[in-house]
């Protein structure tokens, strides 16, 4: 158990919280925040869920389904994202993928070495899903049982020159003169609004660390996510058992309320099925008919789905995952 005594979270009493102290950069003080959640009989495994882009941790819903089988789950907001995000900083700014490694290293270490636990599933969404193969492939922690990526970033999305070797250069060099220009682009609401429950949709998140129209997407930060994607693209060699999920479709046509709650309309799950190998030597790729980009967020009976495909496939590779006796 810890050593320390956590504070309740903004979800509730069964939530804990704790902040993580940071060495400062350029912008002043940094923090990151761990989020656990105590299961009811406890298995000694644990989870820890690393969230994407312009988000943080409110998925209720899938740390119950982890603690109802016993695991102790934990999730990191990362620097400059929901709890971790101070006034004085750029929200989501990094210019390294690899800043966010001292994070996970002190969050594992509360897990495995703190709290005792010798088997944790890293979990992880998004951009998570790149930075957390690349922590691994990196630190290559001995208690990491499994990897489950929930919609990863593994490469830039939209039209072929977008990835080409001229746009490469020119991310790196305006990355590295110019790192906090923003990119012009267009966000459509659409996705948050099927999303939160005011606007329609099914859950209740805080929109000052989630906004409807995303964040800001700086040079910078493009160019360290490009690197990262760089890096899984030459391979890497993760040896864990790794569950891959995306939705069945993409869309990047104007969406309706109808497309975005059936479909990824932020990245394109063919590029994901593409990249999945090349995380590692024991991959499996699911695609989830009517899943939108965060998979745990779709539809009941999309949910359903994604959890039975989750609990099979923890069944065989990891061990026992069906829900235990209160």
């Amino acid at each position: 158990m810890p050593l320390v005594p956590l504070q309740a979270d903004v979800l509730g009493p069964d939530y804990r919280v704790e902040t993580i102290s940071l060495p400062p950069d350029s912008e002043g003080p940094v923090v990151a925040t761990l989020v656990t959640l105590e299961p009811h009989r406890p298995n000694g495994r644990a989870v820890l869920h690393v969230h994407g882009f312009a988000d943080y941790f409110f998925h209720t819903e899938y740390a119950r389904w982890w603690a109802d089988r016993g695991y102790t789950f934990y999730a990191l907001d990362l620097r400059k994202y929901g709890r971790s995000l101070l006034e004085h900083q750029t929200p989501h700014y990094v210019a390294d993928l690899e800043e966010y490694f001292a994070e996970i290293d002190l969050a594992w270490w509360r897990i495995t070495q703190r709290d005792g636990h010798r088997e944790v599933i890293a979990s992880a969404h998004s951009t998570g899903g790149l930075t957390v193969p690349l922590w691994v492939q990196r630190r290559r922690p001995a208690e990491l049982a499994a990897l489950v990526l929930n919609s990863p970033w593994f490469d830039m999305q939209g039209a072929a020159w977008l990835r080409s070797p001229a746009t490469r250069l020119a991310i790196e060099r305006l990355g590295t003169s110019r790192p906090l220009q923003e990119i012009p682009r267009k966000v459509s609401t659409v996705y948050g609004r099927t999303l939160h429950r005011e606007h329609g949709g099914e859950w209740d998140y805080d929109l000052s660390w989630k906004p409807l129209e995303s964040r800001p997407v700086y040079v910078g930060w493009l160019r360290a996510v490009r690197r990262g994607h760089a890096l899984l693209h030459a391979g890497l060699d993760l040896t864990c058992p790794t569950l891959v999920l995306s939705s069945a479709r993409s869309y990047f046509g104007e969406p309706d309320e109808e497309t975005a709650a059936t479909h990824d309309i932020v990245l394109d799950v063919e590029q994901i099925r593409h990249w999945a190998s090349s995380v590692g030597r024991h991959v499996t790729s699911i695609a989830i008919e009517g899943a939108i980009h965060d998979v745990v967020l779709s539809r009941p009976d999309v949910r359903a789905q994604a959890y039975d495909v989750l609990g099979k496939w923890l069944t065989a590779w990891v061990g026992t995952s069906g829900p235990q006796e209160p």
